[in-house]
């Protein structure tokens, strides 16, 4: 809590009636009194398992009521937001809808229940999961930082993230705690659930038995090394890059050649430049290696499609960065 800063809070805890969510509610509840803790539950029912949904729902509600936590939910549907999508390339999938869906509904129920954060229950597990899912798919060191402690907003908070899931069902068990299974979590479709379920018990046991605490030291590392070079990439964007009217992201011609942008400065810049129209998640090392190739080389008239629904064309003016659209950018 203190290394946090959480004392004194008023902390809605996301609860969705898995083990994680329940050991957090219940640790916060249980450390409430002695580090002046205001503790909360919100639910968001995505609405994608039917009946299971609704019993997650009244499983969460009654584990509240248990405990004369204050409490609020809200019902979502990723299969409408999916499909409201204006075109295939900017469609998200199912499980990234659900996700954006869920950090509003989060937020917004947060605010219902006089909240200054929301705590969310991703253990070292899934900080391990996260970093290896990054690397396989190619990540730039950024990628490497995992997830943090406190969201960029500082409106989201992660207690358990030094927490293994062993240890948090070893607080389960101990408390004699119930909790919900989503069989979801263990559908080897997801790359994830292969991961959690083969690789990390097998790379524990054959190379290392603290992977989860190697992999956390590494992701914190990063995290660290980019918060302390990210004011010189923002200068430098300052400089370079410019919204006009339309809402795209104008980019300076000039200065892109190896000798006056090194390539790390480039590719962090290209990062950020995706970041700001809301595709960084979709972002892979060749992304943004395209791009700064393209800022390098590329000729007047020229255009590259990137994930998100996003296109990058070179102009008589410099470079324009906004969502595909059939006219020419307006740079």
């Amino acid at each position: 809590m203190h290394a946090l800063g959480l004392e004194g809070r008023a902390i809605t805890v996301a609860c969705s009636g898995g083990v994680d969510s329940i050991v957090l509610a219940h640790a916060l509840h249980q450390v409430g009194d002695r580090a002046r803790l205001r503790v909360s539950v919100a639910h968001v029912n995505h609405s994608l398992r039917g009946a299971e949904s609704d019993a997650d729902e009244a499983f969460v509600r009654a584990f509240a009521a248990s405990r004369a936590l204050p409490f609020a939910n809200e019902r979502v549907d990723p299969r409408a937001f999916v499909q409201r999508a204006a075109s295939s390339r900017a469609r998200p999938t199912l499980q990234e809808a659900a996700r954006r869906l869920r950090a509003d509904a989060l937020r917004r129920l947060a605010g219902q229940l006089g909240a200054e954060c929301v705590a969310t229950a991703h253990t070292a597990d899934d900080q391990a999961e996260t970093v290896l899912l990054r690397l396989l798919r190619g990540s730039g060191p950024e990628g490497l930082g995992g997830i943090p402690e406190w969201s960029s907003d500082g409106r989201v908070v992660r207690p358990l993230l030094r927490v293994s899931r062993a240890e948090v069902l070893a607080h389960a068990n101990a408390h004699g705690l119930c909790w919900r299974e989503d069989p979801s979590n263990a559908n080897p479709h997801y790359s994830r659930a292969r991961l959690r379920a083969g690789w990390i018990p097998g790379l524990m046991r054959d190379f290392n038995p603290n992977l989860l605490r190697a992999i956390g030291d590494l992701a914190e590392a990063q995290r660290r090394e980019s918060e302390w070079v990210g004011p010189f990439v923002e200068f430098e964007a300052s400089r370079r890059f410019a919204w006009n009217e339309a809402g795209q992201l104008c980019i300076e011609a000039k200065g892109w050649e190896p000798g006056a942008t090194p390539d790390a400065l480039a590719r962090r810049l290209a990062r950020l430049a995706l970041h700001r129209l809301g595709s960084g998640r979709d972002v892979t090392r060749a992304h943004i290696d395209r791009i700064v190739r393209f800022w390098r080389t590329a000729k007047p008239g020229r255009s590259i499609e990137l994930p998100g629904g996003l296109a990058l064309e070179r102009n008589a003016g410099g470079f324009c960065l906004a969502r595909h659209l059939p006219s020419r950018f307006g740079c």
